[in-house]
């Protein structure tokens, strides 16, 4: 098994391991509540953000640039999730 593949399967249980522990951590202490579009949504952005990244160590050769990409890939994640949970930019996208 190459390292590429390694590193996806990292990326789905990396993911499947968050949104397990945040669920478990709503259940534990009621202090959160998702409903399944929030989980879906949370899934989605976070696979989306990790499957990026691999896209890019894949094909981008120079570190410079790999690095660069990777922080846009991931700064991408911060204002959409920030967006999305309390409506930073104010746009029709944003959380109740």
């Amino acid at each position: 098994m190459s390292i590429q593949n390694i590193r996806l399967i990292g990326i789905v249980l990396g993911v499947a391991g968050l949104l397990l522990f945040a669920y478990v951590a709503m259940k534990l202490t009621g202090e959160m509540k998702w409903s399944a579009f929030d989980f879906t949504m949370a899934g989605v952005l976070l696979l989306g953000t990790g499957l990026a990244c691999e896209l890019v160590l894949r094909l981008v050769k120079k570190l410079e640039y790999r690095i660069a990409l990777l922080g846009v890939v991931v700064l991408g994640l911060f204002l959409i999730w920030a967006e999305v949970g309390v409506g930073l930019f104010g746009t029709r996208f944003a959380g109740s």
